[in-house]
């Protein structure tokens, strides 16, 4: 089955950046969308960026602003996420989904059948 392995998280001041990583193995995510979500503490998890797992299709929430950039490196098996001029209010525990889907990742809701990484911390301050 599908593993995600998050990566490249960490503390950084107001205004600065971090690129996060997925790493994906196990089974291929060929059909799948793939995601980047946070839980900002004591809040719900909150979509911040999709797209399909094939490239293009993609979603960004309003709060990204332009700021945020998902991509992939399909050679690598690798999802990211880099995030410029951080806020912080983009601080909390982000996380790389997977669910497969049959219609445009924008629609897809990522529900009981996602997968998730294990999270990797976000703090700006």
């Amino acid at each position: 089955h599908v593993q995600l392995v998050e990566s490249g998280g960490g503390s950084v001041q107001v205004g600065g950046s971090l690129k996060l990583s997925c790493a994906i193995s196990g089974y291929s995510v060929k059909g799948y969308c793939l995601g980047w979500f946070r839980q900002p503490p004591g809040k719900e998890r909150e979509r911040v960026a999709s797209m399909e797992s094939l490239g293009g299709n993609t979603y960004y929430a309003d709060f990204t602003k332009g700021r945020f950039t998902i991509s992939q490196d399909n050679a690598k098996n690798e999802l990211y996420l880099q995030m410029n001029t951080l806020e912080p209010d983009d601080t909390g525990m982000y996380y790389c989904a997977a669910v497969k889907s049959a219609i445009s990742c924008t629609l897809t809701y990522f529900g009981p059948s996602t997968i998730w990484g294990q999270g990797t911390q976000v703090t700006v301050s």
